[in-house]
């Protein structure tokens, strides 16, 4: 039976507050047309501009066809020693080549070097045919692996990025593709970070130019065409931190190679990595309403570690937002609460909260002793 309809309040309450901003982080401005950067560890988007316009990718592409050719070896379909088969048509692409030869295989190892260091648009053909039978099979299962990453934006028509209709990408799906690459394949993202390789007897250069940089850069992709211009999809790692920087539609190799760099180097020393609370730390007790018990902790899943801007520091809050009183019953793991960590220069950071114990529902005399002191409660308030 039902005694009384909670009347739905959120209370918030600031767990960390110190006041005092002497400043935030200073601005950055890129000439690339959409840019992103990301802290990897926190996730924390630190600048944005135009990040979901969709562009054409050009070579940045080839990221998705080495993530598909990665699982293929972690899932132990392929070996870094398989053999694939290279037909007219791979050996006929134009555009940047591995310079791979008609009627024979090429090593899986060679390909990935083939396309992360020396962009050949003839090995993404290896790889896709070898893969899927067909580039045009191929392409459509970088489509649903890329939804399935929450690339949104992205559409592939080819496995190399050569200009197609409905071929497409976000420099936040890149973002997104980079980070995903990173974590899940520590085994074999070291091909990103090669700077030349040798095939055919043709020594070829990396095309990333932050790898000839003193900046900690380890990865991943340059590219260009005429209609979209020159990006970039790099990371870099300073005393075990990781940044995720893409710049795109930019004029000259130039300009791609200085935006990036100084999308990274402000990153790096603009911002800064706060631990708040460790994985399953309990953050507060939270009332209960009509429940066993009268409140129940609420925890964080995982370290909660945040980017703030440096000098805003001082000013960040921590605030936890949750309903006036959480219904019963509450099972272990059910989310209940949030907190939102805000400081001047960044946009705010939600993290969900969840419940540290199972509350049973309170019986017959809980639920009516919980109703008046309700009624009470509000008829004060």
């Amino acid at each position: 039976m039902e005694y009384i309809s909670l009347r739905i309040r959120y209370m918030t309450v600031i767990l960390a507050a110190c006041v005092g901003l002497t400043g935030t982080a200073l601005a950055v401005e890129t000439t690339a047309k959409q840019a992103i950067v990301i802290d990897y560890d926190t996730g924390n988007v630190l600048y944005a501009k135009n990040a979901d316009e969709t562009v054409g990718p050009a070579s940045m592409t080839k990221m998705m066809t080495i993530y598909l050719l990665f699982e293929r070896l972690k899932d132990g379909r392929l070996s870094l020693e398989s053999e694939l088969p290279v037909s007219e048509k791979a050996w006929k692409m134009g555009g940047s080549k591995m310079w791979v030869e008609v009627g024979k295989t090429a090593k899986v190892e060679d390909l990935i070097r083939g396309i992360v260091v020396q962009s050949g648009n003839d090995a993404t053909i290896v790889v896709a045919e070898g893969l899927a039978g067909t580039e045009e099979a191929f392409a459509d299962e970088m489509t649903q692996r890329a939804r399935s990453l929450g690339m949104n934006g992205s559409s592939f028509r080819n496995a190399s990025g050569w200009p197609a209709s409905d071929h497409y990408m976000t420099v936040r799906d890149l973002a997104i593709l980079a980070m995903a690459t990173i974590r899940d394949f520590p085994d074999y993202y070291h091909y990103y970070a090669e700077k030349e390789f040798t095939y055919s007897k043709i020594k070829q250069p990396n095309r990333n130019p932050l790898l000839y940089k003193n900046i900690g850069a380890d990865g991943l992709k340059t590219g260009h065409t005429e209609e979209s211009g020159y990006g970039l999809t790099g990371s870099a790692l300073r005393d075990g931190r990781r940044v995720v920087v893409v710049a795109h539609g930019m004029s000259s190799v130039r300009e791609r190679s200085e935006q990036s760099e100084r999308l990274i180097s402000w990153a790096f020393r603009e911002w800064g990595q706060y631990a708040l609370y460790e994985s399953g730390e309990t953050v507060a007790q939270i009332p209960v309403w009509l429940g066993a018990s009268e409140s129940v902790p609420v925890v964080v899943r995982d370290k909660l570690l945040v980017s703030v801007p440096r000098n805003a520091r001082k000013g960040m809050k921590v605030k936890l937002v949750h309903l006036e009183a959480v219904p019963g019953p509450i099972a272990k793991g059910d989310e209940v609460a949030k907190l939102v960590v805000s400081a001047k220069g960044m946009e705010d950071i939600e993290v969900p909260l969840y419940a540290g114990a199972d509350v049973e529902q309170a019986g017959f005399f809980g639920n009516i002793g919980a109703a008046i002191s309700y009624l009470l409660r509000s008829l004060i308030s």
